[in-house]
């Protein structure tokens, strides 16, 4: 992706003037949120992977939680927060069919429209600003945590495993 390359995530940013800092980088097959923390110069815990969860209910809407590139999504935690009783993890392919967007990409900045549910990690507050995908691999945003959390009308919640 060249670096002049603007991308849904980034003009959404734009259009409710919260400033951002865009990285791109090389995403060969399958870059880690860890990894493109180290290749951007970020501490894993700054850099926020987004996941696509799906409620075990029928017809439920997915429900999409960030969390710090080094921990691991505890689903009893999400459930519990999002008032589902069981939820599983999208397949990287259903992922990608749901959001029309590639893995390594999905952005919730890109997925405004679709009014889906967004959970953050409480850990975001101990941040001023927060890395998260910008929508296209190989992209991300460096965006404040308080402007991203009423943007995407995100809860902060415990979302990590322990321990």
């Amino acid at each position: 992706m060249s670096k002049n390359q603007k991308t849904l995530a980034m003009r959404v940013l734009e259009g409710h003037n919260i400033p951002y800092t865009a990285f791109y980088y090389d995403a060969p097959e399958h870059l880690s949120a860890a990894e493109v923390a180290a290749v951007i110069g970020l501490p894993p815990e700054q850099t926020f992977k987004t996941l696509v969860v799906l409620p075990e209910r029928p017809a439920a809407k997915p429900i999409l939680a960030l969390l710090p590139g080094d921990s691991q999504l505890d689903l009893k935690k999400l459930a519990a927060a999002a008032g589902e009783k069981k939820m599983q993890m999208a397949p990287h392919k259903e992922a990608e069919r749901i959001t029309g967007l590639e893995k390594g990409g999905i952005s919730p900045l890109a997925l405004l429209d679709r009014h889906y549910e967004v959970f953050i990690d409480e850990t975001a507050i101990l941040f001023d600003q927060i890395e998260i995908s910008a929508g296209k691999k190989g992209a991300g945003v460096l965006a404040p945590v308080e402007p991203l959390l009423r943007l995407l009308n995100a809860r902060l919640v415990d979302l990590a495993m322990t321990g």
